[in-house]
């Protein structure tokens, strides 16, 4: 699993700020809350968000 600041060091590289909010907009990969409070994204779930997102790609 991934933390968020390897998810905003990924491709393209995203502000914290723009990742929060797509959270507040439920456009984000989904996230999961292990006990120790911190978010994770599972790789699998965030390429597979990413490949939903790539020009071109089929609706």
């Amino acid at each position: 699993m991934l933390t968020v600041r390897q998810v905003l060091e990924g491709p393209g590289g995203i502000s914290r700020r723009t990742f929060y909010r797509w959270r507040e907009l439920r456009l984000a990969p989904a996230c999961i809350r292990p006990p120790n409070g911190e978010l994770r994204v599972r790789r699998d779930v965030l390429n597979d968000w990413l490949e939903e997102r790539a020009e071109g790609a089929a609706s």
